[in-house]
């Protein structure tokens, strides 16, 4: 995969308006964009069925976990809908179900390790023994044995998680800050370079470019990063 395969831009904006702007202005130049719960929540789902049908490929970010009933069945109806990816939260019966929901569908599911706005104590402060590191591991092995498509997780963690799920499975890594840039709400964070020589599959990208000056311009000097690396 070259780095155009590679970046997903995050339309982390509250308007369709918004997002169709900046599909808009990134033109050819992006392939992939992710689309989670402030999006949705104002008519997004509509959308990525539409940039879906256009040729670009949707990165769903629904972070699921119910029962495995329910799981099963929004996992099948977003098959239909022809989303790339989709995110669930790493739990092993959770995982199970999407699995076989997904089974014969191109449909990558993606299993949420640790929040990378999360550090140890927001860990402790949730109930949790594990610190960040040992319990993304964890969850990293866990969605290796259910047969999932990859994981999210931090690029800190990477390099361990690749060593854990081989060289097939995807590491999506949001937390993608060009050097310089602020941190915003993000605890664990790498550059686009450096994510991709640590292990990363894809790597997402939102405020660093939908907030940028000039969006475009910022799309491309993060592709071109990221080629150096490839």
């Amino acid at each position: 995969m070259n780095a155009r395969e590679r970046l997903i831009v995050g339309l982390d904006v509250p308007t369709l308006g918004e997002a169709e702007k900046i599909v808009s202005t990134l033109g050819d130049d992006i392939l992939f964009y992710k689309i989670g719960y402030q999006l949705v929540f104002a008519g997004g789902l509509e959308f990525a069925c539409d940039l879906a049908q256009d040729g670009k490929k949707i990165f769903l970010d629904m972070k699921l976990l119910d029962i495995d009933n329910t799981v099963a069945s929004g996992v099948e109806n977003i098959v239909k809908m022809g989303m790339s990816m989709l995110t669930l939260h790493a739990y092993p019966k959770a995982m199970k179900a999407a699995v076989e929901a997904a089974n014969g569908s191109d449909l990558c599911l993606l299993g949420v390790t640790v929040l990378t706005s999360m550090d140890e104590q927001d860990l402790i402060a949730a109930g949790y023994e594990y610190d960040p590191h040992t319990l993304v591991l964890r969850r990293a092995e866990q969605a290796l044995l259910a047969g999932m498509g990859g994981v999210v997780c931090s690029a800190e963690e990477s390099a361990a998680v690749r060593k854990i799920v081989g060289p097939d499975m995807a590491i999506v890594t949001p937390g993608i800050r060009p050097a310089g840039s602020e941190k915003g709400d993000q605890k664990r964070v790498m550059t686009p370079a450096d994510a991709l020589k640590a292990g990363s599959s894809h790597l997402v990208v939102a405020r660093p470019i939908v907030k940028a000056p000039d969006p475009k311009e910022a799309a491309r000097g993060i592709l071109a990063e990221m080629e150096t690396a490839l």
